[in-house]
């Protein structure tokens, strides 16, 4: 997302420099020819604090948009020390308190403490959905109007002007709406968050109802504990861990069904891009991000997160009563680049 923030802010004319910690990834072949990628010498954001000063001292830039809580308060702390005073801008795309419930008291003061006292010195805070929004005002007790709610800019003009390819899938072979046999995708990280032990269960209990298919889309460290479960729930021949796929959107416009699983999310991009590609889909009730998408369940059934009863009932509902495509895809309208870049320059005060 910040990539595609990055790519809408040169279209325009605007000077950008990038600056990255440990970053690799295919997102960095594809930087515009006007952007300058400053990669910092710091292994962590707390450790890249005199960098960044020295950065903000010998720029001059007028501002600073910064993603994720630690980078924040680097930047923060960094500009303090720095003499200068350009606007500081930060971005968060995560429900905190969800993603910290499961750990000790103090624990969860550690990690809250330092933005309660360091958001003060910072001039926007940028949540991605109203959910995350609530919670970092809750966190930081900053007041309401500090923090603001941009959308996600996923629906990008090259986005628009896509053409998915078929993958090299048997099951894909024919397309969507035309099997005997759904497909059901699903896609991220393989780790406890996207809840993909919640779906094995909830499409076992499908699977008991109609023959359907499953492919899960991402890597990460469970996937051979996920693997072992789909073994104990006799759905080997039904479920294919696939991995990391870098044309995903190819993949999701095949799909008879997106489900987005997740225990707790900022805002799920992965559940925009489906319904911008007209996919049904059914998504958890988890913090935050999936009530707005679908606002309230108007474009898709939303279940209570860790229910896979109720996510197997959703799944066969939108298999039998399939939604237009048209429809689905006037749901994130919201989410175009141009409108989200228009939004992060305003809270920049930066002209284009």
């Amino acid at each position: 997302m910040v990539m595609n923030l990055v790519r809408e802010f040169d279209r325009r004319g605007l000077r950008v420099d990038l600056l990255t910690i440990r970053a690799t990834g295919p997102h960095l072949q594809d930087l515009p020819e006007g952007v300058r990628h400053r990669p910092l010498n710091a292994k962590h954001t707390l450790t890249a604090i005199a960098e960044i000063r020295r950065y903000i001292r010998s720029s001059r830039v007028p501002a600073l948009l910064v993603a994720k809580d630690r980078a924040g308060r680097a930047a923060a702390i960094a500009r303090a020390f720095s003499g200068c005073s350009p606007r500081l801008v930060v971005r968060l795309g995560t429900n905190l308190s969800a993603a910290l419930r499961a750990r000790s008291p103090l624990s969860r003061w550690l990690r809250t403490a330092p933005m309660r006292a360091i958001y003060r010195h910072i001039d926007q805070v940028v949540a991605v959905s109203e959910g995350v929004r609530q919670d970092t005002l809750g966190i930081t007790g900053l007041p309401s109007e500090r923090v603001s709610v941009i959308r996600n800019p996923v629906i990008t003009p090259q986005f628009e002007q896509l053409q998915p390819s078929r993958p090299n899938h048997d099951w894909l072979a024919k397309e969507a709406g035309t099997r005997e046999i759904p497909v059901l995708m699903a896609a991220g990280r393989l780790s406890h968050q996207k809840g993909f032990d919640l779906l094995l269960k909830a499409f076992a209990l499908a699977c008991e109802r109609r023959p359907l298919r499953l492919l899960i889309l991402g890597d990460g460290g469970l996937r051979q504990r996920l693997q072992q479960q789909c073994e104990s729930l006799g759905l080997s021949q039904k479920v294919e861990f696939v991995g990391f796929q870098s044309d995903i959107y190819s993949w999701l416009a095949r799909a008879d069904l997106f489900v987005l699983s997740s225990r707790w999310e900022g805002s799920p991009n992965v559940l925009t891009e489906a319904l911008a590609l007209g996919v049904p889909v059914v998504a958890t009730r988890c913090p935050s991000g999936p009530e707005e998408v679908l606002q309230q369940g108007k474009y898709g059934p939303l279940v209570p997160v860790e229910d896979a009863s109720a996510m197997a009932e959703a799944i066969l509902q939108r298999l039998e009563q399939p939604t237009d495509r048209e429809f689905l895809k006037s749901a994130v309208q919201q989410y175009r680049a141009q409108t989200s870049a228009d939004a992060y320059l305003e809270q920049l005060g930066v002209g284009a």
